[in-house]
C-alpha cells in the first residue's frame, strides 16, 4: 500500500469545546498510530473504541499531550489504562525544577517547588503516576524532536521555562490569587468581560483580531508538523501567538514552506486570541482578493468545537481562514475524518458541509 493518512477528529461535544485527534498513517511501509489529547474524561472510551474498530489495533505507538489544559487531558487515563502505548510525549514542568527554582523568590527547597509544581498540575502528575506504574516512557516534545513523521515545531525548552515562570498557575501567583479572594473575583470579571463581544458586520477580507493573546498554558501547546502523502498537515493545539511564531520560525529553518499547509487545526477551537492577520498571512498566504468558489478551497481547516459552545468558533476566526482559500469544517457534534493517499475506504462514513462564510464579526 502507497503511503496514506487518515486523521479522526472526535466531537468533544459538552458545554465546552475539547480536543481529540487520532491519526493513523503510512510512510514507507511503516505504519503507525498517533494520538494527540484526550479530550474530557467522557471522551476516553470514543477513543479507544474508535482505535479498536477502524484501525484494527489497541495500540497507540506515540501520545502526544499538547499541554495540561483538562479538555485535552481528561480522557487520556482511560486510554493509559486500556490500551498499550509506546511512548507518551508530554512536558511536566516540575521536571525542570532545579532550573526553576532560582526564578522564584519565595521558594529555596527544589523539593518543595517540584512538590507544589506537581500539585498545581495535577492531571499530567496523574497521567504520570499510570505511565510510571505501566512502564510507558516519558519524552519531552521539545522543538525538533521527531515524532514518528512527525517534527515538533514549538516549543523550545527555554520559551517553555519561561512561561511556566509567567504562567497565572506557579505556585507565587497562585499563592497570591489563594491570598486575596478579592482579585479572583476581580480577574473572573475580566476575563467575562473580554469574552463578551459584539457583532458588526463586515465585507470580505475585512478582519479583527484583540490586543491581548491566550493565557500561557495555551502557549506551551505542542505544535507538531508533517509531510504524508504529499501533503503538509499542521497540528497546533491551543497555541496562541508566540507559539504560532515559533513554530513558523522552525519550519522556515527545516524548509517546510511557508505559506501553505495543506491540512490545519485551527488552534483553540477557533479562538480569535491565538491568531493575528500577521501570523496568518505568514502561515497561509495573503487575504484573497474575493471569496474563492465552493469547491475551489485550497486547504482545509478542521477546527474542534463543541455545538453547545457558543465562544468558539469566533466568527473572525472562520472567516479569516476563509479569506486565504480553506475549507472550515468545525466538528460540532460530529466526529469528522480527514484522509489522503492511499487511504482505506470507510463504509457508512459521508462528506461533511463545510462552514459558511460568517456575515459578522466579533467588534
Amino acid at each position: 500500500m502507497a503511503d496514506f493518512f487518515e486523521i479522526d477528529y472526535f466531537d468533544v461535544e459538552t458545554e465546552k469545546s475539547g480536543d481529540a485527534i487520532a491519526i493513523r498513517y503510512e510512510v514507507m511501509g511503516q505504519v503507525l498510530v498517533h494520538l494527540v489529547d484526550g479530550g474530557y474524561q467522557a471522551t476516553g472510551p470514543s477513543i479507544v473504541a474508535n482505535i479498536n474498530k477502524y484501525y484494527g489495533v489497541n495500540r497507540i505507538d506515540h501520545l502526544v499531550v499538547t499541554h495540561c489544559d483538562r479538555d485535552h487531558t481528561g480522557g487520556l487515563a482511560h486510554v493509559l489504562e486500556n490500551m498499550e502505548v509506546g511512548c507518551l510525549w508530554m512536558l511536566r514542568p516540575w521536571e525542570f525544577a532545579d532550573d526553576l527554582l532560582p526564578r522564584f523568590a519565595t521558594y529555596s527547597d527544589v523539593g518543595r517547588l517540584r512538590s507544589r509544581l506537581r500539585g498545581i498540575y495535577s492531571n499530567l502528575k496523574e497521567l504520570e503516576t499510570i505511565a510510571t506504574r505501566r512502564g510507558i516512557p516519558i519524552l519531552n516534545p521539545f522543538q525538533g524532536v521527531q515524532i514518528g513523521a512527525f517534527t515538533v515545531l514549538a516549543p523550545t525548552r527555554a520559551r517553555y521555562l519561561d512561561l511556566i515562570v509567567d504562567s497565572d498557575k506557579t505556585p507565587e501567583s497562585v499563592e497570591e490569587a489563594e491570598a486575596t479572594a478579592t482579585d479572583r473575583i476581580h480577574w473572573l470579571l475580566v476575563d467575562l468581560a473580554k469574552k463578551a463581544a459584539s457583532l458588526v458586520a463586515g465585507a470580505w477580507n475585512d478582519e479583527y483580531f484583540p490586543a491581548d493573546g491566550t493565557s500561557c498554558e495555551n502557549e506551551m501547546s505542542v505544535v507538531q508538523s508533517a509531510v504524508i502523502a504529499g501533503k503538509k498537515i499542521v497540528l497546533t493545539g491551543d497555541a496562541g501567538r508566540g507559539a504560532l511564531a515559533e513554530a513558523a520560525d522552525y519550519a522556515d529553518a527545516i524548509g517546510f514552506g511557508l505559506p501553505g499547509v495543506d491540512r490545519v487545526q485551527i488552534p483553540h477551537h477557533g479562538s480569535r486570541r491565538n491568531v493575528s492577520t500577521e501570523l496568518l498571512d505568514r502561515w497561509f498566504g495573503q487575504r484573497l482578493a474575493a471569496q474563492p468558489a465552493a469547491g475551489s478551497e485550497t486547504f482545509s481547516a478542521i477546527v474542534s468545537s463543541a455545538k453547545a459552545d457558543p465562544d468558539h468558533p469566533r466568527n473572525a476566526v472562520v472567516r479569516a481562514f476563509m479569506h486565504r482559500g480553506a475549507k472550515v469544517v468545525a466538528t460540532e457534534s460530529q466526529h469528522i475524518r480527514d484522509s489522503g493517499g492511499d487511504a482505506p475506504v470507510r463504509a457508512g462514513w459521508a462528506a461533511v458541509t463545510p462552514a459558511t462564510y460568517p456575515p459578522t464579526l466579533e467588534e
